[in-house]
């Protein structure tokens, strides 16, 4: 089983997010990548099992140009029995916060793809509970992937 993790990251939030989800999808023995959006094309997720986008949002409620090649590649793709989730960062503030998660979840499900849980959003930098949270935010995604396998 492999996993590839893909992020937008602007002050390193989602970057921190991606690394924490990484360790708990280790911790269940699953093999896995992260790599910054701007590392890659959309067709270079398909040999993945699990794939994971996780990105900040922009604006009011928008994906960021960081994640928007790759937004509109995946439109390009068959995502049917791929095990994915979305992620990403925010702020309460915004009226549309964290909605790039919802975005990418929407953008996966047109392609076919199958959703091991719902979106974690996290407020700001990940520290202490929401460190935990996203590193069970892996350690579920791996549970069902290993599950479903």
């Amino acid at each position: 089983m492999k996993v590839i993790i893909v992020y937008a990251s602007m002050t390193g939030n989602t970057k921190q997010m991606a690394r924490l989800i990484a360790e708990g999808i280790k911790e269940k023995g699953v093999e896995v990548e992260v790599k910054d959006s701007f590392e890659l094309l959309a067709n270079e997720l398909l040999p993945y099992d699990g794939i994971l986008l996780g990105s900040y949002t922009y604006g009011e409620g928008e994906i960021p140009w960081e994640m928007a090649d790759l937004h509109e590649e995946v439109q390009d793709l068959d995502l049917e029995g791929k095990a994915v989730a979305a992620f990403g960062s925010g702020d309460t503030s915004y009226l549309h916060f964290a909605r790039a998660v919802d975005i990418l979840e929407k953008i996966m499900q047109q392609q076919g793809a199958t959703f091991m849980q719902p979106g974690l959003k996290i407020e700001g930098m990940p520290e202490n509970e929401e460190e935990q949270q996203c590193k069970q935010f892996g350690v579920k995604f791996a549970e069902g992937l290993l599950k479903n396998s």
